[in-house]
């Protein structure tokens, strides 16, 4: 039997333009494929959230080598994946590479249509440029939302105000719009390099759907002895976010997020005040958020090679 069944722990928030009602709260993939994290736990993890109201589902094609995406999967057995919205990513830039890579999420998942893939970690300026190329991986993306095989399309990225900006303008160069962007929305990015204040307000008047992450960064915010945890969850559900997505590798930490959503009140702007004053003079280097100023988080980097090659036109123009 399910722990506390009760449906109504975890209110729904609207996807932007979609119209889907998704989880305030929603599940982090990468936790759940861990080592330390077992099998039978992580599929625990997600049946016991989506009993208790969690639907948003996140993973990735590289997350912990495919591991995150076949215990989902396997989690979402038995009639769960009906009760879910399920999201996953992928890293190929090219169409030929961005398909093969989908297809594999599609076989770990066990499902026939996921209802959100995001480009994943658009970290580079060049990024933009070759999912958008002729040839490049967001052809691919239409081509199987045509097919039937996922619903909607985003994006992702942890680096750059600038690049997630960039990504939208070349979107919007070829007549593109997408359906939700993810991106980094915590008590510290306030302050240094901040999403909130430069990408957030684009989304906003695009109504396009905002995915917060990095919370708490895996942890890493909590060190600076400045914030817990429940205020992190406050501050990014206190911002314009269809779903704040946290990692949870343990019963405990799920509670923690369902506490979250159950004590969460607005926040009033003096109240925001001192949260961000308490937080300035650790944020102000970036040092808590290291996906900022750091390669640690960027799988991609250490993995050119799941971008695929640049775009056949550019390697055209090369001299021989």
């Amino acid at each position: 039997m399910p722990e506390r069944p009760s449906q109504h722990e975890m209110p729904s928030r609207v996807l932007g333009s979609t119209g889907e009602k998704v989880s305030a709260i929603g599940v982090g993939g990468w936790h759940l494929g861990l080592s330390a994290v077992d099998e039978q736990l992580s599929i625990r993890i997600v049946r016991t959230a989506i009993d208790r109201g969690i639907n948003f589902m996140d993973n990735s094609w590289d997350y912990n080598n495919g591991t995150s995406e076949t215990r989902m999967g396997k989690a979402l057995q038995g009639g769960y994946r009906d009760k879910a919205f399920l999201m996953t990513k992928i890293d190929g830039r090219s169409k030929k590479l961005a398909m093969s890579q989908l297809e594999e999420s599609l076989r770990r998942l066990q499902v026939d249509c996921i209802d959100l893939v995001q480009h994943h970690e658009i970290l580079r300026h060049e990024d933009p440029h070759r999912i958008f190329a002729e040839g490049g991986a967001n052809a691919a993306l239409v081509e199987a939302r045509e097919a039937g095989k996922l619903r909607y399309i985003g994006f992702t990225g942890h680096k750059d105000p600038q690049v997630h900006l960039h990504m939208l303008e070349v979107a919007a160069a070829h007549g593109f719009k997408f359906d939700a962007v993810q991106m980094p929305l915590n008590v510290m990015d306030a302050h240094y390099r901040s999403f909130e204040k430069l990408v957030m307000p684009e989304l906003v008047r695009h109504n396009i759907g905002i995915l917060g992450m990095k919370s708490m960064a895996n942890g890493i915010l909590l060190k600076s002895n400045t914030v817990t945890a429940l205020e992190c969850l406050h501050y990014a559900l206190n911002l314009p976010t269809s779903v704040v997505i946290t990692g949870i590798d343990s019963m405990e930490v799920l509670d923690q997020a369902f506490e979250a959503a159950r004590t969460f009140r607005p926040i009033s702007d003096q109240q925001i005040t001192q949260l961000l004053s308490k937080t300035a003079q650790a944020a102000s280097s970036g040092e808590f958020e290291p996906f900022k100023t750091t390669s640690i988080f960027d799988s991609t980097a250490q993995n050119p090679q799941w971008l695929g090659e640049e775009p056949q036109r550019v390697q055209q123009l090369m001299p021989q």
